[in-house]
């Protein structure tokens, strides 16, 4: 089942992922998708708040991925934008990097296929200038938790 939320400003996507991270365990894998400039990053900084992470979240596109330690569970933050295949990923092993915390991955949808099927999808959309459509689409053994976002 699809939870639909909008937000109406940066700080409101913000939330939904500070909202978002106390549903989160160890060994979770949360998929973002969204164009450029969609929030992707933002949703990610705001996770990380949830998570306890008090350093400043930053796109980790031209480095493939960032760890962050010193909340409540690392975080492992991945962006997958400028990887040719979904082989490239796997052969990264960050699934396994992130078994004891977090891995969040932008342009998710690229790596579905490699990722434990137990994973959640969140596809973020550009609706009107500053507002967004967040679609939570939980995968295997996520459709029967309580995610926390639904307003």
């Amino acid at each position: 089942m699809t939870i639909d939320v909008r937000t109406g400003s940066p700080e409101e996507t913000l939330d939904l992922g500070r909202r978002l991270a106390p549903s989160l365990t160890a060994g979770d894998v949360v998929l973002l998708s969204g164009r450029l400039g969609a929030g992707k990053t933002l949703f990610v900084a705001g996770i990380a708040e949830g998570l306890g992470i008090d350093e400043p979240i930053v796109s980790p596109t031209f480095v493939i991925a960032r760890v962050y330690r010193g909340g409540f569970l690392p975080l492992v933050h991945a962006d997958v934008y400028r990887l040719q295949t979904a082989a490239e990923f796997d052969d990264l092993e960050l699934v396994d990097l992130a078994a004891d915390g977090v891995l969040v991955v932008e342009w998710g949808e690229a790596v579905e296929s490699v990722v434990p099927d137990d994973h959640l999808l969140v596809r973020i959309e550009v609706v009107d200038d500053g507002e967004r459509r967040i679609a939570f689409e939980p995968r295997g053994s996520w459709s029967r938790r309580h995610l926390g976002v639904a307003s």
